[in-house]
């Protein structure tokens, strides 16, 4: 609630999750008009609307112009894996961190890494190795892919003082990430810098951003054995 006592859209938000939770609306069924919700919880429509438009992005509720809102016949469950700058991640565990840069280069994009942006032609970038040590012990490998073009001025950073994970997290708001997270077999580099058998599978993070449609960065995070994830997120669940 509000400092004047007003109920904000989180508060209606919460109140309408509650009644699906408790099964007041059902499964399929219609909800009341925004208008008629805003008058039984004597607020503002807006409020009501805004507190819709979340509901609808969590999944719990159908909205169709001109045919109204319906609980989602069938709910899904989200959950929301935030980027972390990996060496506040580090020294959360407890860990020294220490980042070495391995090397920098600036050429056009590779059809693969084009293609994880769904653009063939994503244009010029620039390629980033590097690893995250944790007590000198190296810890994640990072292979990462950064677009010239939607971030110019990521040339004139210096990645002998900070990581490009935290430079980005910090400076490079994003509106889309797609997340892949799988156990794969690690070969060449990804092997010798994270002192590990060739061929051994090993906990992988891919993720790939964009500001709109422009693309930001598509990294790929190999993470050395015994390395836990662990995410703090809010989980909206209809069941």
């Amino acid at each position: 609630m509000t400092a004047d006592g007003r109920q904000s859209w989180r508060d209606i938000r919460d109140q309408i999750h509650g009644r699906i939770i408790d099964s007041t609306y059902r499964p399929g069924e219609k909800l009341p008009r925004d208008e008629d919700i805003a008058q039984e919880l004597k607020c503002a429509r807006s409020t009501v609307h805004r507190a819709m438009r979340s509901l609808a992005e969590d999944g719990l509720i159908e909205r169709r112009r001109k045919g109204g809102t319906t609980v989602n016949p069938d709910p899904v469950t989200r959950t929301t894996i935030d980027i972390p700058i990996t060496r506040i991640d580090i020294e959360s565990r407890g860990y020294a961190y220490h980042h070495h840069l391995i090397d920098t280069m600036e050429i056009e994009a590779p059809h693969r890494i084009a293609a994880k942006f769904g653009n063939p032609s994503s244009g010029p970038m620039l390629r980033i190795r590097a690893l995250h040590l944790a007590d000198a012990q190296p810890y994640i490998f990072e292979d990462r892919w950064i677009s010239l073009r939607s971030v110019s001025e990521i040339s004139d950073v210096d990645f002998q003082t900070v990581s490009a994970n935290e430079w980005l997290v910090r400076n490079r708001p994003f509106s889309r990430c797609d997340v892949q997270i799988l156990a794969d077999d690690i070969f060449d580099d990804e092997a010798a810098y994270l002192e590990e058998p060739v061929a051994t599978a090993l906990l992988v993070l891919e993720r790939t951003t964009w500001a709109g449609d422009a693309p930001i960065t598509h990294v790929r995070a190999v993470h050395k054995r015994g390395y836990r994830l662990v995410s703090n997120s809010t989980v909206h669940d209809a069941t």
